[in-house]
């Protein structure tokens, strides 16, 4: 007899939830009532508001159950599980919920459905076949393909993954390399963890592409040291794809050589930074460079180095696979492809949404979560990360892609979606982002490095009542000079919150 499939997460989210406790009892269950299973600890789809997500394969497809907790699993057994349970936290088949039926997945197509370490599952849902056809093209074609897609960077700073990757080809040949950046951040952020623990060889295939596309031959990933879960998935996987040719010095049987190495970060925000980055893996002292050169033409090492987010990277594999046309026609204007998103905060359906660009932060607020958490109305939201905008009410129903966000005064960046509901304190919030800076900075530079802890004693006199009308100007001067003076983004976008703070929620610094 055939064992029955049961799936429960194993990513960082749904273990902090109880999973493993989910998958212990399930196990335990199943051996006590004579049924033969295989658990499989696949990775969450994102609909963080239902984990533990249990799901099993049948012969209508996969039914999910959830959120589930220990105490229910007797209960899930004696109304019929491992079948289609007639239970409370039935939720039927997984496509069937709309919640995930609505989004229009690419990048994320195949998260909670495979086993992540499983190399046969990623070939039996369409991996691989990205590269098999990068194989057959030229660099420039390749870069050509990505180029022709609309891709832009995922981490942020929205630059045109084609032309950094031309520039990279163009570089007279000798060692170049590819860097992954997944020191992932930013406050409400997940979708970079969530990627490499549902569906690492996704980011694999991409590094490879872009090594093929640019005559690279090594590639780094650089992770944050917070993720524990994706360090021990990427170990594995590497070595997984080492033996199945996916790496090595014959890329699926080819003459193509590409090697991965794994290394970790120690902490500091500031080394999401690309230039930050590079030094750290050069076992330097994480600090921003100088610009020029880009690294483009002189990065690790002094060598031409492409630097992609793991999304960026991850969506390579699709634009090869089905090609540019299929992924540029998700977008809209100059923001092509599909926008992932993270809503996390006071919310109450929290995760990951995946859309074509086009929708807004009310239909993603209201609809994919659902309101706030705590039912009071919300109040103000944050896109973009710990130094992006709050917005107010009236600009809720603004598209959001790359240039409409920024016409508002917002950015969009690594696409984290903060919600604060009405007894929210917004001085206190733009506090935080003058704090956060002075915490994180590298110190090379003085707007940066001093202008952040001058804005942190300024939002205090003023919220104290000390000169009132005087302090809110020279908070607006100190602005104006980390906003033009900084080195990096992590100075100049600082006051980007406190300026959004000022303009929208006023009366919170006590006018």
């Amino acid at each position: 007899m055939t064992a029955l499939k049961v799936y429960v997460p194993g990513d960082t989210t749904a273990r902090a939830v109880g999973a493993d406790a989910v998958a212990e009892s399930i196990t335990a269950g199943a051996a006590g009532r004579g049924f033969e299973i295989e658990l499989i600890r696949n990775g969450s789809r994102g609909a963080f508001w239902l984990e533990p997500m249990v799901e099993i394969e049948t012969a209508n497809g996969r039914f999910a159950f959830g959120p589930v907790t220990p105490e229910d699993v007797p209960g899930l057994f004696e109304s019929g599980f491992p079948g289609e349970a007639d239970h409370v936290l039935a939720m039927g088949p997984v496509n069937g919920i709309d919640w995930l039926a609505s989004q229009q997945r690419l990048t994320f197509a195949r998260a909670g459905w495979i086993d992540p370490l499983s190399l046969d599952d990623y070939r039996a849902t369409g991996g691989l076949k990205g590269l098999e056809q990068a194989l057959r093209m030229s660099p420039q074609e390749i870069v050509d393909e990505v180029k022709e897609s609309g891709l832009r960077g995922r981490g942020g700073a929205a630059f045109p993954t084609g032309i950094k990757w031309q520039t990279v080809l163009d570089q007279p040949a000798g060692q170049k390399y590819i860097v992954c950046n997944a020191d992932e951040g930013d406050s409400g952020t997940f979708a970079d963890r969530l990627l490499i623990e549902s569906d690492p060889y996704q980011l694999i295939e991409g590094m490879v592409i872009a090594g093929l596309a640019v005559g690279a031959d090594q590639g780094f990933i650089y992770l944050r040291s917070e993720y524990p879960r994706c360090r021990k998935m990427l170990e594995e996987v590497i070595v997984l794809a080492e033996q199945d040719g996916l790496l090595g010095d014959a890329i699926l049987g080819s003459d193509r050589v590409f090697r991965l190495e794994l290394r970790i970060g120690a902490g500091a925000y500031i080394c999401g930074e690309e230039t930050s980055l590079l030094d750290s893996l050069e076992g330097k002292r994480g600090l921003v460079r100088f610009k020029p050169p880009l690294p483009a033409i002189e990065g690790l090492m002094g060598r031409p180095t492409v630097v992609n987010n793991v999304l960026s990277l991850g969506a390579v594999s699709t634009i090869l696979a089905e090609g540019a046309s299929h992924y540029r026609d998700f977008g809209t204007g100059r923001s092509r492809g599909t926008l992932t998103v993270q809503l996390a905060g006071n919310i109450r359906r929290g995760g990951l949404v995946e859309i074509p660009f086009g929708a807004t932060l009310r239909d993603l607020v209201e609809g994919y979560g659902g309101g706030t958490a705590s039912g009071r109305p919300v109040r103000a939201i944050q896109v973009g990360g710990p130094l992006g905008a709050y917005i107010p009410a009236t600009h809720w129903d603004v598209v959001l892609d790359y240039e409409a966000l920024g016409a508002i005064g917002g950015m969009l960046g690594h696409g984290g979606i903060v919600v604060f509901d009405d007894t929210v304190d917004m001085a206190q919030q733009a506090r935080f982002a003058m704090e956060f800076c002075a915490t994180e900075s590298c110190g090379k530079c003085t707007p940066c490095r001093v202008g952040s802890v001058r804005g942190v004693e300024l939002i205090d006199r003023i919220v104290a009542g000390q000169e009132r009308a005087l302090n809110l100007q020279v908070l607006e001067d100190l602005c104006d000079t980390m906003d033009k003076g900084s080195l990096c983004a992590m100075g100049g976008l600082t006051p980007m919150p406190v300026r959004s703070a000022l303009r929208h929620f006023r009366k919170d610094f006590g006018e």
